[in-house]
């Protein structure tokens, strides 16, 4: 089934994009929530229409929407959880945590279905994407620690030169030579 977008779909397309879906997808979501009209002559006429108009508002939303992308893109959230001594979680860190960590510290409301994310199971690192549009996608960086355990800090990234650490290392060398 050919179906005329209306509205941006993730991982389908953008509005005004006339694609090929299976029949039930069109028929039991895509019409029904107003996503999507049957590509008929007519219908497809108005793809470059409704095209036009939706990169207007995604413009205009991509605007509104910067700032808060900005404020997301430079956050570090921590969570403390219990953890077997292999690093395995006894539970898990999930989306709707996440949403609620961001809106304790930031106040920005988020929904779990922005945030990309498979329920964290381990300690670690993470980056997490944030769909706010079709077009930003800031990364959270998550970290998850064991409870009761301080956070190492991390250094900056760009503070880590490559050519201090051959010097360190040659000169534990002459240490150790001189020692002998």
């Amino acid at each position: 089934m050919k179906v005329l977008l209306i509205k941006d779909v993730y991982k389908l397309g953008r509005a005004g994009d006339i694609k090929k879906v299976a029949d039930g997808y069109g028929r039991n979501y895509l019409i029904p929530q107003g996503l999507a009209l049957p590509a008929t002559a007519n219908s497809i006429k108005l793809a470059e229409a409704i095209g036009h108009k939706a990169s207007e508002k995604r413009a205009v939303l991509n605007n509104e929407l910067k700032g808060v992308a900005d404020i997301l893109s430079g956050l570090q959230l921590e969570f403390a959880m219990k953890a077997s001594e292999t690093g395995k979680l006894y539970g898990s860190v999930s989306s709707q945590m996440v949403a609620d960590r961001v809106k304790e510290l930031k106040g920005i409301e988020l929904d779990r279905h922005q945030i990309v994310l498979e329920p964290i199971r381990t300690l670690g690192e993470f980056e997490v994407p944030v769909h706010l549009t079709i077009d930003l996608i800031p990364l959270l960086q998550v970290i998850v620690h064991r409870e009761g355990e301080a956070v190492k800090a991390r250094p900056a990234k760009a503070a880590e030169p490559v050519a201090p650490a051959a010097e360190e290392a040659s000169a534990i060398e002459t240490e150790d030579s001189a020692e002998a």
